[in-house]
C-alpha cells in the first residue's frame, strides 16, 4: 500500500515509517525542511516538501496515496482540522488515521476502555471537536480512524523525558508531582508504531487508545529513572504549583490518573503490545 506520513521525521513518525516499510508499504513523508527529508529518507521514505500550513500539498499527496497517517503535532485545533481536512478530501474513501492522544480522557478512575467519558484539560481541550469532525467522515464514506497514544517510552526521545528533564523541576534527584500515586499509559515507541500500521485495516470511524497495558506510577516511573541516571533512586515530590512554575500547563496532564486496557486493538487488530516492562526500559541508562 502507498501510504501518505505527516510526522514522519519526529520520535513516532520514524518509528512509523520503519514499521510501513517491513510489512511491504511505500511510504512518502511531508518534509519542513532538508534535515527533516534527510531524515525519513534513512528511515525508508520519500519526503514530500511542506508543511502543515500547506493545505494543497497535504491534499494532493494524499490523493496520490492509497492511506494516510498523520502524526505531525499542529500548533492549533484550527491548524490540525485544516490539514485532516485537506487530507481526508484528497485521501477520499482511503484509511485515514488521525493520532489524538489519552490525556483526553482526564482522570480515569481505574482501567478504562476508549468508551470512556472524556474530560480534557485544558492543555488537550482542544483535540475533542477535531477528532469529532475526523470521525464524522465515516458518515459521508471516508475510513477515518483515531489513535489515542498514552505516554510514550523507548528510543532516544521519549514523551515523559519532558517532564523528567525540564529544567527547573528537581536538583540531583528525579521529580514526581504530589505523592506519586497517579497512574501513567505507557506505550513503547516500537508498538505503537506496529498500531499505526494494523490500523489500516480498520473500519471506519473507529478508535483505539495506544497504550501497552501496564500503568505504573509516577512514582515508580522516577524511581527507574533515577537508577538509570545513576542517582541511586533518588526522588523528590513537588507540588503542582511548582511543577507549573516550571513547564506550564503540560503539568497538569502529568498530574492525571489514568489507567487503560489494550483489549479492543488486540481484538479488532490482532495488536498485542511486546514491551510489557517499561520500568525496565525506564532504569537503563
Amino acid at each position: 500500500m502507498k501510504v501518505f506520513v505527516t510526522g514522519g521525521s519526529g520520535y513516532i513518525g520514524k518509528a512509523t515509517i520503519g514499521a510501513l516499510t517491513r510489512h511491504g508499504h511505500t511510504v512518502r513523508a511531508l518534509a519542513r525542511n532538508e534535515h527533516a527529508a534527510r531524515t525519513v529518507r534513512t528511515h525508508g521514505a520519500d519526503p514530500v516538501t511542506g508543511s502543515l500550513a500547506d493545505l494543497g500539498v497535504l491534499n494532493e499527496a494524499a490523493a496520490q496515496a492509497e492511506a494516510v497517517i498523520h502524526l505531525a503535532q499542529a500548533a492549533t485545533g484550527a491548524e490540525d482540522l485544516a490539514a485532516a481536512t485537506a487530507m481526508q478530501d484528497g485521501i477520499g474513501a482511503g484509511p485515514y488515521v488521525h493520532t489524538g492522544g489519552t490525556w483526553v480522557y482526564g482522570d480515569t478512575d481505574g482501567v478504562v476502555d476508549e468508551d470512556a467519558p472524556l474530560d480534557p484539560p485544558a492543555l488537550v481541550a482542544w483535540r475533542r471537536p477535531v477528532e469529532d469532525a475526523v470521525l464524522a467522515r465515516a458518515a459521508r464514506g471516508g475510513r477515518p480512524v483515531v489513535v489515542r497514544p498514552g505516554l510514550l517510552y523507548g528510543g532516544d526521545n521519549r514523551l515523559i523525558d519532558a517532564f523528567f528533564t525540564r529544567p527547573g523541576m528537581a536538583a540531583g534527584a528525579i521529580a514526581y508531582i504530589g505523592d506519586g500515586s497517579q497512574h501513567w499509559a505507557l506505550v513503547h515507541v516500537d508498538d505503537l508504531a506496529e498500531l499505526y500500521v494494523a490500523t489500516l485495516r480498520a473500519r471506519p470511524g473507529a478508535v483505539y487508545a495506544g497504550v501497552g497495558g501496564v500503568d505504573p506510577t509516577a512514582r515508580e516511573c522516577a524511581e527507574a529513572i533515577s537508577r538509570g541516571a545513576g542517582l541511586g533512586g533518588k526522588t523528590v515530590s513537588i507540588t503542582l504549583e511548582e511543577a507549573r512554575a516550571a513547564m506550564g500547563a503540560v503539568a497538569d496532564a502529568f498530574a492525571l490518573d489514568q489507567q487503560f486496557t489494550p483489549v479492543r486493538a488486540r481484538d479488532q487488530l490482532g495488536w498485542t503490545p511486546m514491551h510489557t516492562d517499561p520500568l525496565t526500559v525506564l532504569a537503563q541508562d
